[in-house]
């Protein structure tokens, strides 16, 4: 999508006199009609014969967009460093003293989050050296939202290793999530399923989502899995050798 819609407003700018170019030896409104017919014509029968200056040129477009959105990314980052990576309302698990923190904004009914789960622990426990935090981020609907709540109010009620043996569960979960079910999954996991249901539809929980979709605002991200690692924004699924590579990446630096 994005390079035929560069390849098309490049193509645009070209067959229409390139009036959008820094031209200054070559000043195309001096040109009569017919010479700017002319030149069109020229413009196009080159562009014909030689289709890859087009590409050539959305591949440059490209690389510069990419190099712009990972600068933009890097100084949301900064500007909301507090939020990603100091907030005591978020499950922090892994190498709590690593040397790469990875945030990772999850929605339990998303499939690519599913898909990531599994990855995302292999990760830490292959590299070992890495710490996660996650963050609730329920954009698909009330299923979503009531998983988060189940979760957060797990935490809440009970601590992080409850948190972190619920969260297991629901992202794995292919029922329904009434009540009846929530209270099976924390009955089963020795907990206080009352007191977890309870807790759901507080005040607390949902300032803590709240706080996560105002946080992802903030940082442009509409989607889930994404992740943050240290600076950097990488939005959408990632398979365990892409993430291991940007782990080495970083320790490069």
């Amino acid at each position: 999508m994005i390079r035929s819609t560069a390849a098309f407003t490049l193509a645009t700018a070209l067959a229409t006199g390139l009036a959008t170019a820094p031209v200054q030896a070559f000043d195309l409104t001096a040109m009569s009609p017919e010479e700017r017919a002319a030149f069109q014509l020229e413009v196009r029968a080159y562009l014909m014969e030689n289709p890859q200056v087009i590409m050539d040129a959305v591949a440059v477009l490209e690389q510069r967009q990419a190099e712009a959105q990972v600068a933009t990314d890097s100084e949301l980052v900064k500007v909301n460093a507090a939020d990603l990576f100091e907030d005591k309302a978020s499950w922090v698990g892994g190498n709590l003293e690593g040397d790469i923190t990875m945030v990772e904004f999850v929605d339990y009914r998303c499939g690519y989050c599913r898909k990531a789960h599994d990855e995302v622990a292999e990760l830490l426990k292959s590299d070992g050296n890495i710490k996660l935090i996650v963050k609730e981020l329920p954009i698909l609907g009330d299923a979503s939202v009531i998983s988060s709540r189940f979760a957060i109010a797990t935490r809440i009620v009970a601590g992080d290793d409850a948190y972190k043996a619920v969260s297991d569960v629901m992202i794995k979960l292919k029922s329904g999530v009434e009540p009846a079910v929530l209270e099976a999954i924390a009955t089963k996991l020795n907990l206080d399923s009352q007191a977890i249901l309870a807790k759901m539809n507080s005040d607390e929980v949902s300032a803590i989502i709240g706080e996560n979709r105002q946080l992802a605002a903030r940082l442009n991200i509409s989607g889930t899995p994404t992740f943050i690692m240290q600076d950097q924004v990488l939005r959408g699924y990632m398979p365990l050798d892409n993430m291991q590579s940007i782990v080495a990446s970083l320790r490069d630096q």
